[in-house]
């Protein structure tokens, strides 16, 4: 098992320093109750008048055929790893207000609040997800009939880690790479942009 906590410059929650993103998946399946967990987690995110402009469509390895389908949907290089998951996801964002019809212009960032939500519960359970862009949208409209005014967002797998030696050398290189983040001070910033704030101008955020 790898672990990879956040090097933090400041305190925070342990569940967040906990939480990445591997490639190498368990095939123990997820207990149903920690996966209605999971997403229910997902509920609770806050959304613009909360709206909750989110819908996940999932796939678990104990339905073999609907596996297969959301699994066909995924990039190549993403096919490779995820196929051992024992879950796949896709979230979907609504695009439009359902009060009053109005485009909602926040549907992606709260369905990516949701999607941040669902994975700190995950790490509280000892799961991880791993979310990814490389996906066929087309093809996952077509095939799981996603109407006009909704949007594929991510794909995420989803499941107990897994030992890193069943991975390509290739992947594994990933797996164990150190996690790096951008310092504070290269994006939080005070009076225009690109001026570092005050608050994280000090020598040791503003390294590189």
């Amino acid at each position: 098992m790898i672990d990879k906590p956040a090097d933090s410059k400041y305190p925070i929650n342990d569940m967040i320093r906990q939480r990445w993103s591997p490639l190498a998946f368990s095939n123990r399946l997820v207990e149903q109750e920690l996966l209605c967990s999971v997403l229910e987690a997902a509920r609770w995110a806050a959304s613009s008048y909360n709206e909750q402009p989110w819908s996940f469509i999932i796939a678990t390895k104990d339905n073999e055929a609907e596996f297969e389908r959301l699994l066909s949907c995924l990039a190549e290089g993403n096919q490779e790893w995820a196929r051992n998951a024992p879950v796949l996801m896709l979230s979907v964002a609504r695009l439009h207000f359902e009060r009053n019809g109005v485009e909602n212009r926040h549907a992606f960032h709260d369905v990516g609040a949701a999607a941040a939500t669902l994975a700190i519960q995950a790490a509280a359970l000892g799961l991880f997800i791993h979310q990814m862009a490389g996906f066929n949208v087309e093809k996952t409209r077509e095939l799981f009939s996603i109407p006009a005014g909704y949007e594929p967002v991510a794909a995420i797998a989803l499941g107990y880690q897994g030992d890193a030696q069943t991975l390509s050398e290739r992947l594994q290189q990933r797996e164990v790479a150190p996690r790096n983040r951008k310092v504070l001070a290269k994006f939080v910033f005070t009076g225009s942009w690109e001026q570092t704030s005050p608050l994280v101008a000090n020598p040791e955020q503003s390294s590189s």
